[in-house]
């Protein structure tokens, strides 16, 4: 079968549906089928642009494909009569994020006809697909609240579950990812100011803009912590990501509601890690269990300061949700070739 995976693009970009698409065609390839990303360009600002990129996405015509696996928006808008979802998230600007204020939707008639445009265009792409799965709960009931759509979780596995064993119990908390304010990586260092002096933080991964890593140094600097952070700002090796990991004592992951658990807290469970989260974090929430699997902190330093200092301050009982949080991954039983076999039913 030839399968075509249909995701977005932002040049300079990279990160978990970028991972989880060129793996999926990994994957597609190895269980016999012929299989290609088609990344299509995307980009969401200004706003006003994001009809035209829509209109283009629809027009596109596909000849030689048996079957499309489609991720995020606009890319889902793609025409196939074999079409299958494996929705990582749509335009959230004109959803829940528009409920909550953060949207870069225009106030006023503009800005609601666009988010009208949106809605219905999701749903016409809802409507004449095969099948859709989401990577998350969150993302399932995102999708059944305004769109009434339901679909079927399809958690997304881990690749490169070989780099993620052995290990050691390290002196640090690791934030690995894509560096941006969604992500928060500076509550992590509002916190830390407030950590007790053995309490070290390692933040690595790509930044989004300059900016968005010149936020972090800025602040290092303004709290005085440049003896306890070390920040590796840049696209990372997977091996030498892997060994921050591997080689931490906890791993903390707070993105604001984010739609899945996360590659990083996916590959530390892996791991047998201890987690920090927030509580607003969203899917993550599906692997950090207070108390079981790690912290579950309220969004604000003082809180996650405590967490910090106990994943440092206990070694044994962070140990124990290390292995709390691994053993509640395997019980998932993710695989990709149960991914696969999914995906093309």
């Amino acid at each position: 079968m030839k399968v075509l995976i249909v995701n977005n693009m932002a040049p300079f970009v990279w990160g978990g549906a970028e991972e989880l698409a060129v793996n999926l065609q990994k994957n597609l390839i190895i269980e016999g089928h012929d299989s290609e990303v088609l990344r299509i360009p995307f980009q969401w600002e200004p706003a006003s642009r994001i009809s035209s990129q829509m209109l283009m996405v629809r027009a596109l015509e596909l000849w030689n494909v048996d079957k499309v696996i489609a991720l995020k928006f606009p890319a889902f808008y793609i025409r196939h009569p074999d079409k299958t979802l494996w929705l990582l998230h749509q335009y959230r600007q004109a959803y829940d994020l528009y409920d909550v204020g953060q949207t870069n939707l225009s106030p006023g008639q503009e800005g609601n006809d666009l988010r009208a445009l949106i809605t219905n265009a999701d749903n016409e792409a809802f409507a004449e697909s095969k099948r859709i799965f989401t990577n998350s709960e969150v993302t399932r009931r995102r999708l059944q609240k305004y769109n009434g759509f339901d679909a079927t979780v399809l958690l997304p596995p881990i690749n490169d579950p070989d780099l993620f064993t052995g290990g050691r119990f390290g002196d640090y908390i690791f934030a690995g990812g894509r560096v941006n304010g969604m992500k928060r990586q500076h509550l992590l260092l509002e916190a830390l100011a407030h950590t007790g002096s053995n309490v070290r933080l390692v933040i690595a991964g790509p930044p989004d803009s300059p900016a968005d890593g010149d936020q972090l140094r800025e602040a290092v600097e303004r709290l005085g912590l440049g003896n306890r952070v070390k920040l590796d700002l840049r696209f990372l090796p997977r091996e030498t990501y892997a060994e921050y990991l591997m080689n931490a004592a906890a791993v903390a992951y707070l993105p604001f509601d984010e739609d899945s658990l996360g590659y990083v807290a996916m590959e530390a469970a892996t791991a047998g890690k201890a987690l920090i989260t927030t509580s607003d974090s969203g899917g993550i929430l599906g692997l950090v269990k207070q108390g079981e699997t790690g912290w579950v902190a309220e969004p604000a330093a003082a809180s996650l300061a405590n967490a910090m200092n106990a994943a440092l301050a206990d070694t044994a009982l962070t140990r124990s949700y290390g292995r709390g949080a691994q053993d509640l991954w395997n019980s998932f039983d993710i695989t990709w070739p149960k991914t696969v076999e999914s995906l093309l039913r």
